[in-house]
């Protein structure tokens, strides 16, 4: 299974891999995209706590790995794998993430970003996505995007969701 170092294009966004110099700037918890090799400016909340969680999961030359949401010149969050797939009983699956400056939430930014991330996978590959109950509007991205299937909740209480094989 590959999926694409290049950046990926939709309708409103652009999602480029983070590099190097984007990795050690969100780690520092620099708010200067100058500092990185970052397509535009980075908005004045970005990067969030998640964003710099995500900076642990980065590996050099990694398609599976965190990658920038940009509309613009501006970076509004970040979405990508918890790494490649694992094959299980059932076939290929990965674990996706994502999230938004609060700016950015209510525009259908994070449904587009996943939706453009989602049409790379080969289409035997499985995804999942670990939410919490309260939260509305992730749970209305994921059934947007195809996610059917409840599969319980993880220890924290969140609610895996999974969106089946494609094929």
């Amino acid at each position: 299974m590959v999926l694409s170092l290049a950046a990926i294009r939709t309708e409103r966004l652009v999602l480029p891999l983070w590099s190097a110099a984007d990795v050690a700037a969100i780690r520092a918890g620099s708010r200067d995209a100058r500092d990185s090799d970052s397509r535009g400016e980075w908005h004045p909340e970005f990067p969030r706590p998640d964003d710099v969680a995500a900076a642990s999961l980065w590996h050099a030359d990694d398609a599976w790995g965190p990658r920038s949401i940009a509309r613009g010149r501006t970076v509004l969050g970040s979405i990508g794998f918890f790494g490649p797939p694992d094959s299980g009983v059932a076939g290929a699956e990965v674990e996706v993430g994502y999230g938004l400056v609060r700016e950015a939430w209510g525009w259908g930014f994070a449904t587009e970003a996943l939706q453009g991330l989602l049409a790379e996978l080969d289409a035997g590959v499985a995804v999942r996505a670990s939410i919490r109950p309260e939260n509305a509007s992730s749970l209305r991205v994921v059934a947007k995007c195809g996610f059917t299937q409840l599969r319980g909740t993880t220890d924290d209480g969140e609610l895996v969701m999974v969106r089946p094989a494609q094929g």
